[in-house]
């Protein structure tokens, strides 16, 4: 070989050498771990949406007396139950199907608290329609600190305290609301709920509801449910004082 094709060779094969070890690396070699803290994706668990219902953390304990979701006119609500949550107001999309209901059709009971000092009245009851479920809101006005208590289940008839006298409730069941601890208006101080009956328009359970009076601490009221016996749950809101009986669909 020449001196010229030597010095030749000794340039050329050194370029060869590494475009070759570089061509080596390009699809079989190791890549690089991508991360959340570099632009990547990494998995999350989901949390179901809570239903503000008891027993699953919403109810009480969950909003700290927010609202419940119903209107405040009175009798039908606002119509559908359409308040703060139900999704109205921004770009969430309506849940597809309704959360879990954890209740059945036995009998609801709890004490009241704060006996002697607290005077509570049923000052109005509201309607609304929620995923799964008709709400019924039984506002309570006064003064105290306590908390009232309350007696749900179904009864085969409506019967007014004290006087036993039967009452005409539309529906195929009747569930007999007692919130106990309650005071009569003259000695709360505020006034009570109206007597006229209420009949939603738009909800699927629940199809009226009448209030009749306060009777010797009890303020007792009728629900009637359409097609029958449905599981109901009921639980307290707090500021201001709510009792709240949700009617599964």
């Amino acid at each position: 070989m020449t001196p010229r094709r030597s010095l030749v060779a000794a340039l050329v094969l050194p370029a060869v050498v590494a475009l070759v070890a570089a061509g080596c690396t390009g699809g079989d070699g190791p890549r690089p771990e991508t991360s959340a803290s570099d632009g990547g994706t990494s998995a999350a668990s989901a949390t179901p949406a809570d239903d503000g219902g008891p027993g699953d953390g919403g109810g009480a304990g969950d909003d700290g007396g927010a609202d419940d979701g119903e209107g405040s006119d009175g009798g039908s609500g606002d119509g559908g139950g359409s308040g703060a949550d139900d999704g109205s107001g921004d770009d969430t999309p309506a849940p597809t199907s309704a959360p879990p209901f954890v209740a059945d059709t036995r009998p609801d009971q709890a004490e009241p608290t704060g006996a002697g000092g607290t005077l509570l009245t049923v000052t109005d009851i509201r309607t609304g329609v929620h995923p799964g479920f008709d709400r019924v809101v039984f506002d309570l006005g006064g003064t105290g600190p306590g908390a009232p208590g309350w007696d749900v289940r179904y009864v085969p008839e409506a019967l007014d305290d004290g006087s036993g006298h039967r009452v005409e409730v539309a529906g195929d069941a009747i569930l007999q609301v007692r919130i106990s601890g309650t005071a009569a208006p003259t000695d709360s101080g505020v006034p009570g709920a109206d007597r006229t009956p209420i009949r939603p328009a738009d909800t699927e359970a629940v199809e009226e509801v009448l209030y009749r009076t306060w009777f010797e601490g009890y303020s007792t009221a009728f629900v009637g449910i359409d097609d029958g016996e449905r599981p109901f749950r009921v639980f307290l809101l707090t500021d201001p004082v709510r009792v709240v009986l949700d009617v599964q669909h």
